[in-house]
Formats: structure tokens, C-alpha cells, sequence
């Protein structure tokens, strides 16, 4: 099992998430947070205001897979998150050593289900 954490750019959520679908992967966490990378915190322009100071608006993008999902989530968070551009984000994987679902007490793959 792995747990799959991105950063990406606010305005491309959506199409993070439509790729996400069309592989298939439906359950997804998002959040809005502050952070800054290699443009540390320049300004920058977002829906026609100015973003200013040493932290920038992201979205973290957090699923749970198993294994055999890891390049499908991989490939859409790649293709959906790119503009080339500085602050596109970044993509982390983890080692997922426990999933429970509280509902059933189900355990391990079974729990986190598709």
C-alpha cells in the first residue's frame, strides 16, 4: 500500500482530479495550504489578484492505493498538475503501513478499497 501526497498549483485541481477519474481513482483528500518552493514566495498572479508575501496558495492532493495503483495516480497527477512553469509542485510516496476502515474494522488493502 502506498499513501501519495502532491502539492500542485490551485488552478489545476480540476484537472488533476478529471484525470484521477478517468484512471479510475475516486477517493482523494484535497487542501488548501500555504507553502513556497523555488520561487519562495515571489508574487504571483491568481485570478487576477496579486499574491504577495513569503507563502503561496497550494492544494495538497492525498490518496491511499494499493500498489498496482501507484503508476495510474502517478501518470494523472503528472499529466493533470504540469504547466512547465516554476511552482507546479511536487509529488511525495510513502510506505503505507496500515489502512483501517473504522466503519467494518476492515484491514490492510481491503480497506482502503476503490
Amino acid at each position: 500500500m502506498k499513501f501519495v501526497v502532491a502539492i500542485i498549483q490551485p488552478d489545476r485541481l480540476h484537472d488533476v482530479l478529471d484525470e484521477l477519474e478517468n484512471r479510475d481513482i475516486h477517493l482523494v483528500t484535497v487542501t488548501q495550504v500555504l507553502g513556497r518552493g523555488r520561487q519562495k514566495g515571489v508574487s504571483q498572479v491568481y485570478r487576477s489578484h496579486v499574491e504577495t508575501g513569503n507563502l503561496l496558495r497550494k492544494i495538497k492532493i492525498e490518496v491511499a492505493i494499493t500498489d498496482d495503483f501507484l503508476p495510474n495516480v502517478l501518470e494523472a497527477l503528472k499529466v493533470g498538475a504540469q504547466t512547465s512553469n516554476i511552482g507546479d509542485g511536487k509529488i511525495f510516496v510513502f510506505e503505507l503501513d496500515q489502512c483501517i476502515r473504522i466503519r467494518t474494522g476492515e484491514e490492510g488493502p481491503m480497506a482502503i478499497g476503490s
